[in-house]
């Protein structure tokens, strides 16, 4: 049984947490240094953007939990330390200010960085501010939350207890993102921790099946970033015995890690740059879950329907013709489309042709911060969710003058 609890990444046994403004932003009242503390070593794993240009704290995290263990997290925001000549430099050098301050092995921190694109980064900052950091260490995940917020709005952090083998676990999160989100595993930065105990290849496999259905279904903009990833910690403080196979053990931890990947999938969607609100695609019928994973981030990806969403349009031609393309084999003349909020649902779609509807129900019910796009291609039993959010003008207003 899954129950929901506070505490973020701080909340399972072994973690603390904490986040400062060290300088890297000009503005003094955002933090801009997070930092994530284990009081053990852990079982460690992480999926990484498939964009070609990596920042270098990618390909230094990846050198670091090439043996399956971390003990620490450091995420600066603000500069993405990617496209320089010293990204590799810099990175190592945060990894080893945090080993300077705490002891840990700088082989055992993972570093990530999120922010401006192609602008040098100092270390100066990074190492006046570690020692506030450091000292700092409590629980406190709602501090690293802030730390690696860029364009968010809001932070986004959960937590949740769970059993395994008859004993309480727990496991939590942390994430960014808003803009450049269009996952191909990874994008966001997203910190996970959790003190069930689990081998590193359990851990990584469990994540790696994980963001087929969480991370890899959220688009905001089509803009798969350099930077982001996703990191999962596991301190084993929890006592139980160690997963290290297939099993009820394990399916119960990969349970939880999906109630908190889904979670925050469903917060960085909404947060969308410029985003009014939430777009979910639930689409059911096709021929497996593979095919309607395609399909349904195609929905939830396109341009048009995004546009039409802002407007609270019911322009439902746009979805058949996301389906369209999306690239697999599909029987248009199946499909059927219909509307869903908490206003109500309204079916606007049947086998391929559309039917007679009220446009200002269809208004109404495609006016509040969360709004579902249902679609059945009554081909099979393949299902899948994916998550986006409305295009906005706000959202070129934000990425118009990002960087000046």
């Amino acid at each position: 049984m899954l129950t929901e609890i506070t505490g973020g990444v701080c909340a399972p046994q072994g973690f603390t947490a904490n986040g400062v403004h060290c300088g890297i932003r000009k503005n003094r009242t955002k933090r801009d240094l997070s930092l994530i503390v284990s009081s053990v070593r852990c079982s460690a794993a992480a999926v990484y953007t498939q964009n070609l240009v990596k920042g270098a704290p990618l390909l230094v995290t990846r050198e670091h939990l090439a043996d399956g263990y971390a003990r620490a997290i450091v995420c600066n925001s603000g500069n993405a330390n990617t496209c320089n000549a010293d990204g590799v430099e810099i990175a190592r050098g945060m990894a080893q200010t945090v080993a300077e301050h705490t002891g840990i092995d700088a082989s055992d921190v993972v570093v990530a960085s999120t922010g401006v694109i192609g602008q040098p980064l100092s270390l100066d900052p990074i190492r006046s501010g570690m020692s506030d950091l450091v000292a700092g260490l409590g629980d406190h995940s709602d501090y690293a939350a802030e730390g690696i917020m860029t364009t968010d709005t809001a932070k986004k952090e959960i937590a949740f207890r769970f059993t395994v083998g008859g004993k309480e676990c727990r496991i939590g999160g942390i994430a960014k993102g808003s803009g450049m989100i269009h996952p191909n595993m990874a994008t966001m930065l997203v910190f996970l921790t959790t003190d069930a105990a689990i081998s590193p290849a359990m851990l990584s496999q469990a994540l790696r099946e994980d963001v087929k259905t969480s991370f890899n279904m959220v688009s905001v903009d089509g803009d798969t970033s350099t930077n982001d990833m996703v990191t999962v910690l596991a301190s084993g403080l929890a006592g139980n015995e160690e997963i290290t196979g297939p099993g009820e053990a394990y399916d119960a931890f990969c349970r939880a890690l999906s109630a908190v990947t889904v979670y925050l999938c469903r917060r960085i969607a909404a947060d969308g740059e410029g985003a009014t609100r939430l777009i979910t695609c639930r689409l059911c019928g096709a021929a497996d879950d593979i095919t309607a994973r395609v399909l349904a981030k195609s929905v939830i990806c396109s341009s048009l329907v995004k546009a039409a969403m802002f407007g609270a349009d019911a322009n439902w031609g746009r979805v058949l013709c996301a389906l369209g393309y999306s690239g697999v084999a599909l029987d248009v003349t199946r499909i059927d489309v219909a509307f869903s909020s908490k206003e109500g649902r309204i079916e606007v779609c049947r086998d391929g042709a559309g039917i007679a509807f009220s446009e200002e129900d269809a208004k109404r019910i495609l006016t509040p911060d969360e709004v579902v796009i249902e679609v059945d291609c009554k081909a099979g039993a393949g299902s899948a969710e994916a998550w986006g959010c409305d295009l906005t003008y706000e959202y070129v207003k934000i990425n118009g003058d990002y960087r000046t």
